[in-house]
């Protein structure tokens, strides 16, 4: 008569985004199992199996880790992507990346230090990056 819920695995989740919309803002730590768009302002850390969008219209001040994360907004702090990191044109990017693969379109302004992941061996490989606003850089491996 009275059945324990269960928690829904990952793949049951498939296909199912949580968003916060613009103009809200959240101050804490946001959990989540599944997918996640924020064109709201995150002032905390953030944590997801799933992918991460950050419209143009969001930001985050805090730090992130989550398997894929697309960034047209603003970032702050420290990011964590398994696997790729793709930052749109009108991205502004500060702080600390640790991740697989790394997409950068031009314009965006991205100033921060990136650490890259190997693949194949699990190993890291440290390149510092800078980049004005205009999407020209350096890199220092």
């Amino acid at each position: 008569m009275f059945e324990k819920q269960q928690k829904k695995s990952y793949t049951d989740l498939l296909g199912k985004t949580n968003r916060i919309v613009e103009g809200t803002t959240i101050t804490g730590d946001i959990v989540s199992q599944a997918d996640f768009r924020l064109d709201g302002n995150l002032i905390g850390n953030f944590n997801s199996k799933g992918r991460l969008v950050i419209g143009p219209a969001g930001s985050v001040t805090g730090d992130i880790k989550c398997n894929t994360a697309d960034i047209e907004g603003k970032f702050n702090g420290k990011i964590e992507v398994t696997e790729i990191l793709n930052i749109k044109s009108k991205a502004s990017i500060k702080g600390e990346v640790i991740v697989g693969k790394l997409a950068v379109e031009p314009g965006a302004d991205f100033s921060a230090t990136c650490v890259m992941l190997e693949a194949t061996s699990g190993k890291t490989t440290k390149a510092t990056t800078v980049t004005n606003e205009s999407g020209s850089g350096q890199k220092n491996a």
